[in-house]
């Protein structure tokens, strides 16, 4: 889909109009003051223009609608610009072009069939943010996800070999090959393609459809507790309250089955939706597990209203390729049996 963004207009000036009558009875009225020895009537001031938020008819802040986040602007700063907060003009106008190549041509003849889908059949977007910053890190400075915690160095060693893409079964497969999740946050963070979401209000709660793997979040707003330390989710569980305008959800409680880079059970994240126009929504992650990397880190990323509805992701009926690869794994090994039979003597 293409995507135009819509920049929004500044604040609108009030424009007195005055009339010709008006003008002479203040001439008058001046003229009178003046022989009077009276100080003239001093003009009022003008009513500062304030911004409107969009309401719910119960009145909270409205985030409602389908709101698009790709872009090609990295999550980390690449390491040949370290150092660098922005692009230049050429190197934005160089970035745009070859994403615009990659989804507007064919493919090159030189490509193996087998490789076609990753660059010419996905929809990772073809521009980089509007502020053309050169990552959607904003903190901490350099743009890069802080080092693992010696802790999380050692859970990420025990967890080798473990979903590792081995092929006796379906459990050795990833979640997502499985189309059982994306996990969190990689959900809400820019992909491939299905960078979308849709949200639902009501009074009390908040509804997060993620098109990427079907999932939605639903967040309560009414104070109610957590779960407890001993329940996990694969989205985990995740708690809302506004703060002026903007939503802030806090989530915890994850699965250690989704282990998002390095980190599980420890995850920790505070969400910020705030509407900042009629089609954006200014969108801050902040990822703060003490218990997997050595400081916080927030990622800034900019959503405009989707041109389309959500699409169905159901995969899972129909998930050929898993059957595949299972397939393919039997094969091989009937064929290693055969092989092994004919060289005995």
């Amino acid at each position: 889909m293409r995507i135009r963004a819509l920049r929004l207009l500044g604040p609108v000036a009030i424009v007195a109009v005055v009339s010709p009558a008006s003008t002479a009875l203040r001439a008058q009225t001046a003229a009178g003051s003046s022989q009077a020895s009276t100080p003239p009537t001093q003009a009022a001031p003008k009513p500062a223009s304030r911004k409107v938020t969009l309401r719910t008819p119960w009145g909270d802040p409205d985030l409602q609608g389908v709101w698009d986040y790709k872009t090609i602007t990295p999550l980390e700063r690449p390491q040949d610009m370290a150092g660098r907060a922005t692009l230049t003009d050429e190197e934005v106008t160089t970035l745009e072009a070859r994403a615009g190549k990659r989804l507007d041509e064919p493919p090159d003849a030189s490509v193996p069939a087998n490789l076609i889908h990753a660059p010419y059949m996905t929809d990772p977007g073809r521009k980089v943010l509007d502020d053309r910053r050169t990552s959607l890190i904003i903190e901490p400075a350099d743009g890069r996800i802080p080092p693992l915690t010696p802790e999380a160095q050692a859970r990420v060693a025990s967890r080798r070999g473990t979903r590792g893409g081995g092929s006796d079964g379906p459990e050795e497969r990833s979640s997502l090959e499985r189309c059982i999740t994306w996990g969190f946050p990689t959900a809400i963070l820019p992909g491939l393609y299905n960078n979308n979401i849709r949200i639902v209000q009501g009074p009390g709660y908040v509804a997060i459809t993620h098109e990427m793997v079907h999932e939605t979040r639903l967040v309560p707003l009414d104070g109610r507790a957590p779960l407890g330390p001993k329940i996990h989710q694969w989205f985990g569980d995740s708690r809302g309250h506004w703060d002026g305008d903007t939503l802030i959800v806090e989530s915890q409680n994850f699965s250690d089955k989704t282990n998002y880079r390095g980190s599980g059970a420890t995850l920790h994240t505070i969400e910020r939706f705030t509407r900042v126009g009629k089609n954006a929504i200014d969108y801050r992650l902040t990822v703060d597990d003490p218990h997997t990397f050595v400081r916080p880190w927030t990622v800034a990323l900019p959503m405009r209203t989707s041109e389309g509805d959500l699409y169905e992701y159901a995969c899972h009926e129909a998930n050929r390729g898993l059957f595949d690869i299972l397939e393919v794994a039997r094969d091989e090994e009937k064929a290693a049996t055969e092989a092994a039979k004919k060289q005995k003597p």
